[in-house]
């Protein structure tokens, strides 16, 4: 997903929920003043809380990691080679022409505002000034409703009687001292950029009717009567208007005014209803940055991708595996500007998929899986201190090594203007091509079932199996490593086990020691589904605890 789209999209899910959120708690209330702040606060946080990252915190904590590694797995891959072919035919026109649409409808609202505007400008410069009780207005030209911009009152006091002109006084300028004119306009930039979307028009017009409520409650608590004032209001609403941008008098919606203004007012203990907004907002927050950081994982590991459809022709080249060149030296693993494959991360994909060679007997032994590989990019550019963090097989390992090593010299990473040494670290995906299909291959494998496998006894005899089998290794032990290893398997419909594989990884040494406990279970209790019985596959999480 483009990191553009995804946080437009954030931002439009958080205006959805946001307005669902005002409606369920705060639609009713008479806190205008704080339903004003929520309301402002809206508009901000929405475009704000995508860009907080807070991905290194997320990454660290094990259960919200657990979570990330399961969304990252439901995540559909990409073929990105067949989306530079395909794609362009059909997929990059409709994303030309969807882009076309936005910016086109964004420019003739952005016209239509500048033109409002521009209207308000020239009858600011056309009217009168006046003093009514001291206080300057623009006299109108010609008979028209009341309203105002920001410092600029708009009145036509010929219209009204004297009593009606000190209640508009009162009302346009609570709009005018409040600078609820930046309300409106930030409101209606929003809704230029975002005008797709329907609740943030909904937002646009609860916002534009909680100032007319803050306004309507100061002309009654200045005492005036609020029937005559309701009157008055209904006396004005088919008065011609003179522009758009401002807060105007007898705004639209007037059955909502007169329901609010005779509305018992809300008990105060009922203000803490609007603490609820900061686990909203928290959760936001946290939503955002665990998809930001799924998706990164699968963009890391999507085509850095090894090959072969012809065993017979792969060219196995392990003579380039070489000592590492492992040096001491001190090295950041987050930096102001990352290091970079010369050409930029498609490059970088292109030049493993290019060089990588399959070795021959991963491939008689069917082996794939994704071999995790860091280095160190040195203040020059060169690679130093390879090795493998999550290891797939001995062989593919070393094909790993070997082409990571191989590489060209990187644009070094850059700290306070510095080039700085950075611990980098790249996925590589070794796939197999798939087999013919033969009535041992054919055999559909399921994650949900009916019934789903049984380890012999239950899941405590389970517990129990791993309990007694699993031998902690010592060098895990000395160093003080320790975590949860997520590992998976497919129970056949015979009640056999195989295809192991590591969903999570903590450490090489505690992943090799899970998989042999696994490796030495007794067969299972099949699966069920529709009373037959069928390959299932399973995960099972094993502790590594140091006591």
């Amino acid at each position: 997903m483009n990191p553009e789209f995804a946080y437009f999209l954030k931002v439009n899910t958080a205006f959805v929920l946001f307005y669902a959120f005002y409606r369920l708690f705060f639609y009713k209330d008479t806190f205008f003043k704080l339903r004003r702040f929520i309301l402002l606060s809206f508009f901000v946080i929405a475009f704000l809380y995508p860009l907080l990252n807070i991905q290194e915190w997320v990454s660290e904590q094990e259960p919200i990691a657990e979570a990330i590694q399961l969304y990252t797995m439901m995540l559909p891959e990409v073929d990105v080679r067949a989306e530079g072919m395909v794609g362009i035919s059909w997929f990059s026109v409709f994303r030309i022409l969807s882009v076309s649409l936005f910016f086109i409808v964004v420019i003739i609202l952005l016209v239509r505002f500048f033109f409002q505007l521009s209207c308000i400008i020239r009858l600011a410069y056309k009217s009168q000034q006046g003093y009514i009780q001291q206080i300057p207005i623009r006299l109108l030209p010609k008979p028209a409703g009341p309203f105002s911009f920001f410092r600029l009152i708009f009145i036509h006091p010929q219209s009204h009687s004297e009593k009606e002109t000190e209640e508009i006084l009162i009302h346009e300028y609570t709009h005018v001292s409040q600078w609820h004119s930046v309300d409106v306009v930030l409101c209606e930039l929003v809704s230029i950029f975002c005008w797709y979307n329907p609740f943030v028009w909904l937002l646009k017009r609860e916002v534009r009717h909680n100032l007319e409520y803050l306004a309507d409650n100061k002309v009654l608590e200045s005492g005036y009567d609020s029937k005559s004032y309701q009157y008055h209001l209904l006396g004005l609403a088919h008065q011609p208007q003179s522009g758009g941008l401002y807060n105007r008098f007898n705004m639209l919606h007037l059955k909502n005014r007169i329901l609010m203004m005779n509305k018992k007012r809300t008990h105060g203990l009922s203000r803490t209803k609007y603490l609820v907004f900061i686990p909203l907002a928290g959760m936001l927050m946290l939503l955002s940055n665990m998809e930001a950081v799924a998706r990164i994982t699968k963009n890391l590991s999507r085509n850095v991708t090894a090959i072969t459809d012809d065993p017979a022709v792969s060219d196995i080249s392990q003579s380039g595996v070489d000592d590492n060149n492992t040096i001491s030296m001190e090295y950041f693993t987050v930096v102001d500007q990352m290091p970079r494959f010369p050409g930029g991360d498609q490059k970088l994909l292109d030049y493993i998929s290019q060089h990588i060679r399959y070795p021959e007997e991963a491939i008689r032994e069917r082996i794939s899986g994704i071999a995790v590989c860091s280095f160190i990019v040195a203040k020059d550019g060169t690679i130093h201190n390879t090795e493998i963090v999550r290891s797939v097989s001995p062989t593919l390992d070393a094909e790993a090594l070997r082409v990571v090593q191989s590489m060209p010299v990187w644009e070094p990473g850059v700290h306070k203007g510095e080039a700085v040494a950075v611990k980098y670290t790249v996925p590589i995906n070794f796939r197999l091509p798939e087999k013919k299909e033969t009535e041992a291959d054919t055999d559909q494998v399921f994650t949900v079932v009916e019934s789903m496998p049984q380890f012999p006894g239950g899941d405590q005899e389970l517990l129990r199996f791993i309990s007694r089998s699993i031998k902690y290794p010592r060098f895990a032990q000395e160093h003080g490593i320790q975590g949860r290893v997520v590992c998976s398997f497919i129970v056949h419909k015979s009640g056999k086990i195989k295809d192991f594989e590591i969903v999570r990884s903590v450490d090489a040494e505690l992943d090799q020691e899970a998989l042999r406990v696994l490796s030495l279970m007794p067969e299972w209790e099949p699966g069920r589904q529709r009373g037959k019985a069928v390959s299932v596959k399973y995960t099972v999480p094993i502790m590594f605890r140091l006591q």
